[in-house]
């Protein structure tokens, strides 16, 4: 089962690679792996989409409270959260592909935020399903190029990650 794992950790050089290194020495795939400081510049807040059965994601979590960098840490999906993910598409838009991809991209709520003779860069944000259906409408030969930046996650109304 996906999970995002939400944290707060030190903002100090080499805390990232702690909780990455955590995560390859024990086989565990990282599927998105956000990264920001917080309103509080000692802390930074990291996100994290994982993969794996209850006991697994208990195992993570466990291990990542024993990181000194690591101050809380918190399992999105124990609770309500809404998640977030921007995502950048460079796509066709000549000819027959242009008012196609303007009309999709309206369908997905995108906007399109550079224009050239011969291309739209489109940007959209939403749940990762949204982005991935977002992707899925369009012929694979209308991408050119795509970024995406994982998923961000905060829990609903007083659920938070404070110290």
């Amino acid at each position: 089962m996906r999970h995002i794992i939400s944290l707060l950790m030190e903002n100090e050089a080499g805390a990232l690679s702690r909780v990455s290194g955590l995560f390859s020495a024990r086989g565990y795939n990282i599927e998105s792996l956000t990264v920001a400081p917080t309103e509080d510049s000692t802390l930074s807040r990291m996100t994290i989409v994982t993969s794996g059965s209850d006991e697994v994601i208990e195992q993570i979590i466990k291990q990542l409270n024993k990181l000194i960098d690591v101050v809380r840490v918190l399992d999105l999906n124990d609770g309500k959260y809404i998640e977030r993910e921007l995502m950048l598409v460079k796509v066709k838009a000549s000819g027959q592909y242009r008012d196609e991809m303007k009309r999709i991209s309206d369908i997905f709520r995108g906007r399109i935020i550079d224009v050239s003779d011969n291309t739209f860069t489109i940007e959209l944000t939403g749940a990762t399903s949204k982005l991935d259906a977002y992707i899925d409408s369009l012929d694979n030969d209308s991408i050119i190029e795509t970024v995406r930046t994982g998923a961000s996650g905060i829990g609903r109304g007083d659920r938070i990650l404070k110290i």
